[in-house]
C-alpha cells in the first residue's frame, strides 16, 4: 500500500493541482486516480496559462474558436470548462459515493472581479450555469469583497471553492459566510445541501518569513498557521450551529490544504504532505509532489483535533517580530495580484496564439 492510499484510508482526499489537456487525452489522470487514489482536482490561471503556453493541444480548438469570433474571457472559459467537464467525468463516481463531498474539479472566476462582489456572483452563477456540471466549484477568492461574494452566491446555489485563505481569521470569516448562506436558503425553504471547501494556503507564509527568522523557526509557520485553522474546523463542526445545519440536510465546507508543493529545496518534497495529514480535509497536490510523496513518503501522524503546538510556536513567531495578522493580508494581496497577473498572461497567450494559427491557417489555405 503506497502512501497516498494511506492517506485516502485516513480519511483525507487528494485532489492533483493542476490540470492539462494533454493530461486528460493521455489517460495520464484516469491513471492517478487508480494508482494514487486521487478524487479531484484544481485549477487556476496560472496552471491554465502553463497548460496553453506549452502545448500544442488547445490549437484545434483556438483556430475552430477563433473562427467563430469568440474571443478573451469567453474563449478561455469555453476552452477551460471543455477540460474540466472532462476531467468532472473521471471524478462523478466518488462524488456519488460520497453525496457530494469528493470528486470535485474547479473553477475561477476572473481574478480582476476580486475587489466586486456584486459582479463576482453575477460571473459565479453564469459559469455555474454554462458548465452544467453539478461537481464543479467556482472558484471565489476570500477577500472583504469575496466573503460577501461567497455569502451570496451560496445562497444562490452555486458551490464554492473560496481560495487564497491564509489564517485563521480569514478562514473564520469563510466559513461565516457558508454558514449564512447556507442558513438562509433553509430560511427561504430552498435545499441546503450547496457543496463549499475553504482552501488554506500554507507553503506561503514559510517563503514570506524565510530571511526573517532564525534558523530554528524555518519552514514551521505555515504548518503552525494549518494547525491553527484546523482546531476552529474540528470546532466548527461539533457546534451546535452546525449540527443544525446538518440536522436540516447541509453539507460540511471541507477544509483544504492548498500551496502544498515545497519552495525551500532543502526540504523532502513531501513535507507539507506529511504534516497536514487529517481526516475530514483534502489536500491538494502538484504533480512533482504527488510523484514523490507516492514513492517516499509516509503517513507517520495525523493532526491534532486541539491544534497542537500550533499556539505556542506563533508565540515563537510573534517574539521573533513576526506580526501574522499583517502578513496574512499581505499574503492574499500578493496572491491576488499574481492571479491577476497570470490572467492579463493567459488572455495575451490565448490571443497571440489564435492570431497565430489564424493567419497560419489562411496562409496554407490560399497556396
Amino acid at each position: 500500500m503506497n502512501a497516498t492510499t494511506r492517506l485516502h484510508e485516513l480519511g483525507q482526499s487528494l485532489w492533483l493541482d493542476n490540470i492539462t489537456r494533454d493530461l486528460l487525452n493521455s489517460g495520464t489522470l484516469q491513471r492517478y486516480c487508480t494508482e494514487f487514489s486521487v478524487t479531484g482536482l484544481t485549477s487556476n490561471p496560472t496552471i491554465f496559462d502553463e497548460a496553453i503556453r506549452n502545448s500544442k493541444a488547445y490549437d484545434d480548438a483556438l483556430h475552430e474558436k477563433k473562427n467563430d469570433r469568440e474571443a478573451g474571457e469567453q474563449l478561455f472559459f469555453e476552452l477551460a470548462l471543455e477540460d474540466l467537464t472532462q476531467a468532472a467525468a473521471l471524478f462523478r463516481p466518488a462524488h456519488e459515493a460520497t453525496g457530494g463531498l469528493d470528486g470535485w474539479v474547479s473553477l475561477e472566476v476572473s481574478p480582476l472581479l476580486a475587489n466586486d462582489a456584486g459582479a463576482t456572483v453575477e460571473a459565479a452563477k453564469r459559469l455555474h450555469a454554462q458548465a452544467h456540471c453539478p461537481n464543479l466549484f467556482i472558484k471565489i477568492p476570500g477577500t472583504p469583497a469575496g466573503v460577501k461574494a461567497i455569502e451570496e452566491s451560496i445562497f444562490a446555489g452555486v458551490p464554492v471553492n473560496v481560495t487564497l485563505l491564509f489564517s485563521c481569521e480569514q478562514y473564520i470569516a469563510a466559513a461565516d459566510a457558508y454558514f449564512r448562506g447556507i442558513r438562509r436558503r433553509i430560511d427561504a425553504g430552498l435545499d441546503p445541501k450547496i457543496a463549499s471547501v475553504a482552501s488554506i494556503f500554507v507553503s506561503r507564509w514559510d517563503k514570506m518569513v524565510m530571511d526573517k527568522v532564525p534558523p530554528a523557526l524555518r519552514n514551521r509557520l505555515g504548518i503552525a498557521i494549518s494547525g491553527q485553522v484546523y482546531k476552529a474546523y474540528r470546532e466548527r463542526l461539533s457546534s451546535a450551529e452546525w449540527r443544525k445545519l446538518a440536522d436540516a440536510g447541509a453539507l460540511s465546507q471541507r477544509l483544504l490544504w492548498a500551496s502544498t508543493g515545497t519552495k525551500d529545496p532543502q526540504l523532502p518534497e513531501s513535507y507539507y504532505i506529511e504534516a497536514l495529514a487529517a481526516p475530514d480535509t483534502i489536500d491538494t497536490i502538484p504533480e512533482k509532489t504527488l510523484h514523490a510523496f507516492s514513492v517516499k513518503g509516509a503517513v507517520n501522524a495525523v493532526m491534532r483535533e486541539d491544534g497542537g503546538d500550533s499556539e505556542t510556536v506563533l508565540d515563537d513567531f510573534a517574539k521573533a517580530g513576526i506580526d501574522t495578522k499583517a502578513l496574512a493580508a499581505q499574503l492574499q494581496l500578493e496572491g491576488t495580484q499574481s492571479f491577476t497577473k497570470s490572467w492579463r498572461d493567459l488572455m495575451a497567450v490565448i490571443a497571440s496564439k489564435s492570431e497565430q494559427l489564424h493567419r497560419s491557417q489562411g496562409s496554407a489555405g490560399g497556396t
